[in-house]
């Protein structure tokens, strides 16, 4: 499932450049995805909507991987000093969904991570 950050957050950024995907940007600013840029009130390709915040950092969706192929563990969450970047219910995917995220985004072949 993908992270999402919680309102609570201070907006200290130390979660931004943690993130393998770029998948994590800061409050108000517009998040692209294939090199398409979206603003604050679009939905995303997968149909994921309201999870763009104009007063704190954001993650979209569409780019989060939960770090997998990268890191054993979501490095947003890792490095948050008040815990804020929590599992997003709304976003649930397997592992596999995950692996095939990582190679859309990042043009990288996961096969030896499947197993």
């Amino acid at each position: 499932m993908a992270i999402r950050i919680t309102e609570e957050c201070i907006n200290c950024g130390a979660c931004e450049p943690e993130c393998p995907n770029n998948a994590i940007y800061e409050g108000g600013t517009l998040w692209s995805l294939a090199g398409v840029t979206y603003g604050s009130e679009e939905e995303a390709p997968s149909g994921a909507k309201n999870f763009v915040s104009e007063d704190y950092y954001y993650i979209v969706p569409d780019k989060c991987t939960e770090c997998v192929g990268f890191h054993d563990e979501p490095q947003c969450a890792a490095v948050c000093p008040v815990d804020v970047c929590l599992p997003d219910p709304e976003h649930v995917e397997s592992r596999d969904e995950l692996l095939e995220k990582v190679e859309y985004l990042n043009l990288i072949d996961t096969t030896r991570l499947r197993g």
